[in-house]
């Protein structure tokens, strides 16, 4: 069974093998651009001639096609969190992706269903004003999800997919009103990219709570959301979720640092700002996606049929958009 879109390419001259890419980045005095997605799957290592396979995100010929794609992905994605523990506290939790045909629309997770069962077809479509849609399911949704991530895909037009949830490390974190810190290779990805929302103002029903937290997530891709928990973008859902249990499990790990260092009279050793940036920049939004899609491949064999690998019509894309970042 193979991943969702694959290329099979050799190392074109003008393009740049690990070693080089590396090099480059380390003299990148820019970021990564945030107005656009950012492509660029992991080099091949060396100038490789006979041909292999790479993951890349696809593109399509018609929208349907690419809303079939963000449904089975959004459903898949809301599966491994349940599988993974995070709908374990009541109708908690939600996941939303942009729709490709209404842009100013999302699809979110119906209220009080078990994630662990999640389908396309049971995902409901919801506009600006949280009126569910008939091109969806005519469910209930979570009116807090709705007022956190209305407000995040209002401010942020290149956000594709925002995740949600409560888990344990994050929980505990978020008390604490402090930033992750560089300390291990996995953390460097949000380094310098991630907020703390500091003014909790209980349950988010209200539409002015949730521009609040828009407004601190600004540019980044996480923001910590104090006494409450973790909120993460991206540009596929793929890479939202990928997000959230990257920094769920980095949370958690700095917890546990923390504590050990606490217990021995030391500090964590943290990475330097060179070296932090530099590791942040090798993930572009395409590696995002491409990190999710190992646990993708699991949720669709596990759910024996239900999912399937390909929603129809996906094309990579490898000769239509530069590797230019």
């Amino acid at each position: 069974m193979a991943p969702s879109a694959i290329e099979t390419v050799t190392q074109p001259i003008d393009q740049l093998t690990g070693d080089e890419r590396a090099r480059q980045l380390r003299k990148t005095a820019g970021d990564r651009p945030l107005d656009r997605f950012t492509y660029g799957p992991h080099p091949i290592s060396g100038n490789q001639t006979d041909a292999v396979k790479q993951v890349r995100i696809p593109t399509f010929s018609n929208l349907l096609d690419e809303r079939a794609f963000r449904k089975l992905h959004a459903a898949a994605c809301i599966r491994w969190l349940g599988i993974n523990g995070y709908n374990n506290e009541g109708a908690g939790g939600h996941i939303t992706v942009r729709d490709p045909i209404k842009p100013d629309h999302f699809w979110i997770n119906p209220f009080c269903k078990s994630f662990k069962y999640m389908l396309p077809s049971d995902l409901c479509l919801v506009d600006e004003e949280g009126i569910v849609q008939p091109e969806g399911n005519m469910h209930a949704i979570n009116p807090a999800g709705f007022a956190i991530h209305a407000a995040v895909h209002q401010a942020r037009p290149d956000v594709i997919a925002a995740v949600h949830c409560h888990s344990l490390p994050t929980k505990a974190f978020s008390a604490l009103g402090c930033k992750l810190e560089p300390i291990n290779q996995d953390a460097c990805r949000f380094y310098e990219d991630h907020a703390v929302y500091e003014d909790f103002g209980g349950i988010v029903l209200a539409h002015e709570e949730g521009r609040r937290i828009a407004k601190a997530l600004g540019k980044n891709k996480a923001a910590i959301l104090q006494n409450h928990g973790i909120l993460t973008v991206g540009k596929s859902v793929d890479a939202a979720t990928y997000l959230f249990g990257a920094m769920d499990r980095c949370i958690e790990a700095q917890l546990l640092a923390d504590a050990a260092a606490g217990g021995r009279g030391t500090e964590t050793i943290k990475i330097d700002h060179e070296e932090a940036m530099y590791t942040r920049r090798v993930y572009t939004d395409e590696m995002e996606y491409n990190m999710f899609q190992s646990c993708f491949e699991d949720i669709v064999r596990e759910s024996r049929g239900e999912l399937s690998m390909l929603s129809g019509g996906e094309r990579n894309g490898y000769d239509q958009f530069p590797r230019a970042w």
